[in-house]
């Protein structure tokens, strides 16, 4: 018995030694044991009675709610305001406006109607943003007017911010100067008629229709060679005001990305600037889009004449016609398809007030039926500068623009001339930059193409 003690006392010493000299290997072994016994576990997890066997105890127990009265009151307690925006058109009245902003408030209206500063909302040009806040009884608690910046050399870049506000037992109105920011969109459409109409149809402002137009004038003859079913991706820049993307004429940022397919062919473009170089637009293979010769001396207007055979409108006599006419109003702008020097500027005959420009390699554009003339005989004009306006001076039926282009003295069709012109190269540094950009465009203009003709704005 003596000799069963003395062993046992040694085995527990022993065991204890091992536990303080081999903690990890003991816990391991003790994880793989239990892992045993879960994996037996699991065995005979089956054998277990079926649920449906088992007892079965029903537990009631009061719940009290919460006082409703004291509900109530947070909720009556609770200001509601409501906001709406609107428009100005050009037959508001200060009573159609709040109508339409559901604005019930005879005070208001009558202070909008006799503050000076107030009456701006309806002064000088339409379309200005209108956002009133108002409590649950239609009362108006501000009104805030948004329109381009009072300063004609701020219009581009900044806003005006009317403000009408309740103070006390009446209203306070004032009017500040804020920055306007741009704004990242993405846009894509499907040609159902004209161009127009579809980025309409797809939210996207007209500003931006017209640079697609200008950005593949020398891929695409927009007038002729349009196809029903052609599609379009965009990334532009929006203004925005206070958040809000501005609905004013011409307030649209710059297109940072465009894609057209035309015909079942892509063309596309992208906007590169590279330091202190110029920008301009690219294809997806580095190529510039902007060429020595512009297809267009307008912006994208309406070809009433083709370079073709036709019956002169007052001779009556079937003739060639030399040149592109394009309609539009009196006084619209007039630019030089590129750069050279004015060798004539003045009255012609049957076409009227005419610019003629020179240009390199024996290249001469002329520009008649002019309204006004900007340019002198002997001035350097640069592409795209402005030389005149629409007009309808000489023998002209009614306002457009006569445009010709000669090469060597010969008349050549204008189109044909600007898509042979040479253009601009990206130098070996640029163009890896430029691989990057396109790159990321690239993807972003996939995904306007999924948005599904929705006009959404990307995440800062």
């Amino acid at each position: 018995m003596e000799n069963l003690d003395r062993a046992v006392a040694l085995t527990g010493s022993r065991t204890r030694q091992f536990v303080h000299n081999h903690p990890r290997a003991l816990a391991s072994a003790v994880v793989v044991a239990l892992m045993g016994f879960g994996v037996t576990a699991f065995g005979i997890a089956p054998m277990a009675p079926d649920a449906s066997d088992l007892p079965r105890r029903l537990v009631t127990e009061m719940v009290t709610p919460e006082d409703t009265s004291a509900q109530l009151e947070a909720l009556a307690n609770h200001s509601l305001e409501l906001f709406r925006s609107d428009v100005t058109r050009g037959a508001d009245t200060v009573d159609s406006v709040l109508s339409r902003l559901g604005v019930a408030d005879a005070a208001a209206a009558s202070f909008l109607r006799t503050d000076k500063t107030a009456r701006k909302m309806l002064e000088g040009r339409t379309g200005k943003m209108v956002r009133a806040r108002t409590g649950e009884t239609g009362l108006l608690e501000e009104l805030t007017v948004r329109y381009p910046a009072e300063n004609p050399d701020q219009a581009t870049t900044h806003f005006s911010r009317l403000r009408i506000t309740r103070f006390n037992d009446g209203f306070v109105s004032m009017v500040e100067t804020a920055p306007l920011s741009a704004q990242v969109r993405l846009g894509s459409g499907t040609i159902r008629s004209t161009l127009f109409a579809s980025t309409d149809e797809a939210g996207i402002p007209d500003p931006v229709a017209v640079q697609l137009a200008e950005m593949f004038a020398t891929d695409i003859d927009f007038h002729r060679e349009l196809r029903r079913g052609d599609t379009f991706s965009v990334v532009y820049e929006a203004l925005t005001a206070d958040g809000e993307p501005v609905t004013w004429n011409q307030s649209s940022g710059r297109v940072l990305a465009a894609e057209f397919v035309n015909n079942g062919r892509p063309h596309a473009a992208v906007w590169f600037q590279d330091g202190a170089q110029k920008g301009g637009y690219f294809g997806f293979d580095g190529q510039s889009k902007r060429r020595a010769f512009l297809a267009s001396p307008m912006e994208f207007s309406r070809v009433t004449s083709g370079f073709a055979m036709r019956i002169h409108p007052i001779l009556q006599t079937r003739r060639a016609h030399l040149g592109v006419d394009y309609g539009a109003p009196t006084g619209t702008p007039v630019r030089t398809v590129g750069e050279g020097v004015v060798d004539f500027a003045g009255w012609q005959n049957g076409y009227g007030n005419v610019v003629q420009v020179q240009h390199s390699n024996d290249r001469t554009t002329l520009y008649a039926h002019l309204s006004r003339i900007n340019v002198r005989r002997g001035q350097r004009v640069d592409q795209g500068t402005v030389i005149g306006a629409v007009g309808a001076t000489g023998w002209a039926t009614g306002p457009h623009l006569h445009f010709e282009v000669k090469v060597k003295g010969q008349h050549q069709d204008p189109l044909l001339v600007a898509k042979t012109s040479e253009a601009v190269t990206l130098s070996p540094a640029s163009k890896a930059r430029f691989t990057e950009v396109a790159r990321d465009f690239r993807q972003q203009l996939q995904a306007a193409v999924s948005v599904g003709g929705q006009n959404l704005a990307l995440a800062e």
